[in-house]
């Protein structure tokens, strides 16, 4: 236990801090129900005497480290913590066999629900989703003949404008409600049919109270005033929803069981009993040693201690110009303004060198300008502006990845993340991509896997990012704004090279 800990450190660092965040504060339970779960199933499998295939936990176990290690190796902990639930895994096949081992997948499958999504991921699902959830709540509103519009991503009711960020703050607790609908699901005597529609609901539950908030939101702000909507607001976020969530859900299964024939009771559908739980956890210490069980202790200590006392690789420092002497004038654009990081963000950022300047257009168009290069990306390096956007008050109201080439009427791919980020009623468009030895490259984890190979191969380990940023002005359309980034972008192309070197650059002493 003391080797996985130590190899999945960084995974365990990741999960303790997403888990003081709204979205998956419910975290630090998962593991206590998993084990629960274990132990409740415990109760009804036998003591098996005498030998045991083993060998399915040790090839798992084998995969999981590999997998751990990978994690680090790309400095990508996501993965190592996503490696902690196959080594679970492992542990029980190899102490009780593949034959007992294998039906223990229930609680091993529930420690997903610990894990954060990946940041394209998250926002991705969560934009889609609070887009229908305004868009139901806004139709309600309509059918109480109400008065509403939805322009994009504000809803409109006449004497105040909601951001549909601000209006689905609730489905901050979906991740939650997965976890409890799994749970439900498990303990649920129906088939494998209502089982999966209570675990399906999940979704679907969570959409329609924050849709629901919403409306009530719009009734208050109709009949009692902008004054009383704060006090609402504030009653209905924390566990409000996810208590009405769960009550529709025991509400879905009560009708589930009206259509079951030889009805039950809710109350007997569901297997509650978890009598007897100390007793089972006894029973784990009756685990005979053997020398599988050896080999998972030793195989892990042993990667770990591999993996920290490893030489670190030699790091090529190729020859590059200074982001200082970045020139004031991009084509059309001209940088009258360069600025600097606040102290604070900056000595998180650990930059070795950077750029932060204001470049504006004859017709008075405005970019921002923000390129970072880390010397040792291993140590520290570039992150998505997925992880500190919304840390400041800014919110993803769009999210996508895409290959702007041919938009920009260039002859080769161009590839970019694009995000409209919003906060109160500002809006922003954002383009941005990493940098990796003479690639362009969007997808960050990506960018890691392409960072181990040129630290292995060539010894490189620089790298950075590139993020321009113009603000959507009132009235203005996306089409306008995206216009603005392209053409920047299209000046850029080419002329980044001297500061982020590629393949060719010849390496500098020192």
């Amino acid at each position: 236990m003391a080797g996985a800990f130590v190899l999945f450190w960084p995974g365990i660092e990741l999960l303790l801090t997403v888990w003081q965040s709204p979205e998956y504060s419910h975290g630090p339970l998962i593991p206590v129900l998993s084990g629960l779960l274990f132990l409740r199933q415990l109760k009804g499998e036998p003591i098996i005497q005498g030998p045991v295939n083993r060998l399915p936990g040790i090839v798992l176990m084998i995969i999981s480290v590999l997998l751990g290690l990978a994690g680090q190796m790309v400095e990508t902990p996501t993965v190592t913590a996503t490696a902690l639930v196959p080594w679970f895994g492992s542990v029980l096949l190899i102490s009780f066999g593949w034959d007992q081992g294998k039906r223990f997948w229930p609680p091993i499958v529930h420690l997903l629900f610990m894990l954060p999504l990946p940041g394209y991921s998250y926002y991705k699902v969560s934009i889609a989703l609070q887009l229908i959830s305004a868009e139901l709540g806004v139709w309600i509103l309509r059918v109480m003949n109400i008065p509403v519009y939805l322009d994009g991503y504000i809803i409109d009711l006449g004497v105040l404008k909601m951001h549909v960020a601000e209006a689905c703050s609730g489905l901050r607790y979906l991740f939650p409600i997965l976890s409890f609908s799994y749970i439900f699901a498990v303990l649920f005597r129906g088939g494998i049919v209502m089982k999966t529609i209570l675990l399906l609901s999940a979704a679907p539950i969570a959409v329609a109270m924050n849709s629901f908030r919403i409306a009530i939101a719009g009734m208050i702000v109709q009949y009692q005033g902008e004054e009383h909507l704060q006090g609402f607001t504030h009653f209905f976020e924390g566990w409000v929803i996810f208590v009405l969530s769960v009550l529709l859900m025991f509400l879905l299964a009560r009708l589930l069981l009206v259509l079951q024939p030889g009805r039950m009771s809710l109350v007997e559908a569901l297997d509650l009993d978890f009598s007897g739980i100390s007793q089972q956890a006894r029973r784990i210490t009756l685990i005979e040693p053997s020398r599988s069980l050896a080999a998972l202790a030793v195989f892990t200590m042993g990667a770990a201690v591999l993996w920290h006392s490893f030489p670190t690789i030699r790091t090529v420092d190729p020859a590059r110009v200074e982001l200082a002497s970045f020139p004031q004038q991009v084509g059309n654009w001209t940088g009258g303004e360069r600025l600097s990081l606040d102290p604070e963000v900056a000595r998180s950022l650990k930059a070795q060198d950077y750029i932060l300047s204001i470049y504006r257009d004859p017709a008075g168009g405005q970019v921002e300008l923000f390129a970072a290069w880390f010397r040792d990306q291993t140590i520290s390096g570039a992150h998505s502006p997925e992880v500190c956007l919304p840390t400041t008050g800014w919110e993803f109201a769009a999210f996508d990845r895409r290959d702007v080439g041919p938009e920009m009427g260039l002859d080769k791919p161009f590839l970019i993340n694009r995000a409209v980020i919003q906060k109160g009623q500002e809006q922003m468009m954002v383009y941005y991509y990493f940098v990796q030895n003479g690639r362009q490259i969007a997808w960050d984890f990506g960018s890691k896997l392409w960072l181990f190979y040129d630290s292995v191969v060539h010894g490189r380990k620089d790298g950075g990012l590139v993020r321009l940023v113009t603000t959507i002005a009132p009235g203005e359309s996306e089409a306008v704004a995206e216009r603005r980034l392209q053409d920047m972008a299209r000046e850029l192309d080419g002329r980044l090279d001297r500061f982020f070197p590629g393949r060719d650059a010849v390496a500098q002493d020192g």
